[in-house]
């Protein structure tokens, strides 16, 4: 069923929130309990939508995935089979194509439908299966994916990009394999780290983690263990957005942010005049900012743009374009990874903002500007969540609609926007 989001804007915002855990870990990770015939306990889960589907998917192949607290869940493959995934499920999230790694690595086939997930240009897979390949894994195409094994080996692999999802599935497809693998060109995003840390402590030795060689010892078996997921880098750039624009006297705490993965992101929201105080492990975003666009030392228009990490991420781009609304100056973006993700711009556009749109990959945004209210609909997680913040420094009231897109990724959302001050109700 279809829900939307209606927000009175203006609302100065203050207070705390606290960070979930990160969605793009959590998902690799229930995929990592096939691994092993033990419980794997995992701690700070985001309740999201995506969890769910994923849970359940878990459960068609032999799984079982229950909540043991409002966070934690208890997941346990002690037996586990090939039969075909619903279509209909996989169609829903990206991540389904997580669980091919691990299947080829303890029953050696899986047969799964096209993934999903949010539409934002073509996410191809060639690297998943390049790397599947070179551990020894057969694949054929026929509509659905059928990918089989008969034993994996350790290989060296040279990823043909620095793709999260293929990095995750290569790491857990070698996990079980005969043998060392040396993957080249990985991926490594906190989510990724994650994962390494928690099959690190089911048994597995992996050296290197944290950089973009990674080194992983093969086992015939892995055990059980208990992990907690760290925060959502992501959400937290979220927030510290919606606190520099909307920001009361008070200010906004972010807990349990996990600053140490928010260098990127202080150095590219200081181009906009955003800034943030870190405390431990809290982050503070001072209310009443006044953001100015940091031009280039030579005086020309500053860019941002992303790339595989510690650069700046991709899904933190659109949060960014409406904070550059905000400040004084103008900014080029150089959204490079997805051909189709700046299109949500026209949405921004009708709100009042000024943003020529060069081409899909780029857009200039020219601010100060005053936003209206507006009835706009979200086309994925991360413009959704843009639009929310373009909503609530809005004059007027705006709808939002089909924001279940944005319960995919973001736990809670309107709820803590209540708790700050936020004039949101979903209906």
């Amino acid at each position: 069923m279809s829900s939307e989001f209606v927000i009175q804007g203006g609302a100065k915002l203050q207070g705390e929130v606290i960070a979930s855990g990160n969605k793009n870990a959590a998902l690799p990770l229930l995929a990592a309990c096939l691994l092993t015939d033990e419980p794997l306990v995992l701690h700070n889960v985001p309740r999201i939508r995506d969890v769910e589907i994923m849970m359940q998917l878990l459960r068609t192949l032999g799984a079982s995935a229950e909540w043991i607290g409002s966070n934690s869940l208890r997941l346990q493959a002690a037996d586990v089979n090939a039969c075909d995934l619903s279509r209909d499920l996989c169609r829903e999230i990206r991540a389904s194509i997580l669980l091919a790694g691990p299947m080829l690595g303890r029953v050696g086939e899986i047969r799964l439908p096209p993934p999903g997930g949010d539409v934002i240009g073509r996410r191809r897979l060639d690297t998943h299966f390049l790397a599947f390949s070179a551990l020894g894994a057969s694949i054929a195409v026929n509509g659905d994916f059928q990918l089989s094994a008969d034993g994996l080996a350790g290989a060296d692999i040279l990823l043909d990009e620095a793709s999260v999802t293929a990095t995750e599935n290569a790491i857990m497809a070698a996990a079980l394999a005969r043998g060392t693998t040396v993957l080249r060109n990985a991926a490594s995003e906190p989510h990724v780290q994650d994962l390494c840390h928690c099959l690190i402590r089911m048994g597995l030795t992996i050296e290197n983690v944290g950089s973009n060689t990674l080194i992983i010892h093969g086992r015939e078996r892995l055990g059980g263990a208990e992990f907690t997921l760290g925060a959502d880098n992501i959400e937290v750039t979220s927030f510290i957005v919606i606190g520099a624009l909307c920001g009361g006297e008070r200010g906004l705490w972010i807990r349990k942010a996990a600053p140490e993965h928010l260098g990127m992101t202080r150095l590219v929201l200081r181009r906009l005049g955003i800034r943030f105080d870190v405390e431990g492990g809290d982050v503070f975003v001072p209310g009443h900012q006044r953001l100015v666009v940091e031009p280039e030392f030579d005086g020309y228009m500053p860019k941002i743009d992303d790339n595989p990490w510690p650069a700046f991420p991709a899904d933190a781009i659109s949060s960014a374009i409406v904070a550059a609304t905000q400040a004084e100056g103008s900014v080029l973006f150089h959204e490079k990874m997805f051909e189709s993700r700046l299109y949500w711009v026209d949405k921004l556009i009708s709100m009042g903002a000024r943003i020529v749109l060069c081409d899909p990959h780029r857009c200039v945004v020219q601010g100060p500007s005053r936003l209206r209210g507006e009835r706009v609909q979200s086309p994925d997680i991360r413009a959704g969540v843009a639009l929310v913040i373009a909503a609530l420094c809005a004059e007027g009231e705006s709808v939002i609609q089909n924001v279940q897109q944005i319960d995919r990724g973001y736990e809670r959302f309107e709820e803590k926007l209540r708790a700050i001050g936020a004039n949101i109700v979903r209906r």
